[in-house]
């Protein structure tokens, strides 16, 4: 696996958590919550800024009637 899937990996496990951790809190920490969701909009980044780059090099590669 190259070190930009790693990348991406654990930037979505820190996402899914991050998610899952809002999703079941009984009673929502407040002064976790800034912070919490901080973690959760920078792994959301970075998964984001790698989805993008992966989908440019596909299109970069892919000849352009493929899909007409």
């Amino acid at each position: 696996m190259t070190e930009n899937a790693e990348s991406f990996n654990e930037q979505y496990a820190i996402l899914k958590q991050v998610a899952e951790t809002l999703r079941t809190q009984q009673e929502p920490d407040l002064d976790a919550l800034i912070p919490l969701v901080d973690k959760g909009i920078n792994a959301y980044n970075a998964c984001k800024k790698r989805i993008e780059a992966v989908k440019k090099a596909f299109e970069e590669k892919m000849p352009a009637d493929v899909g007409e």
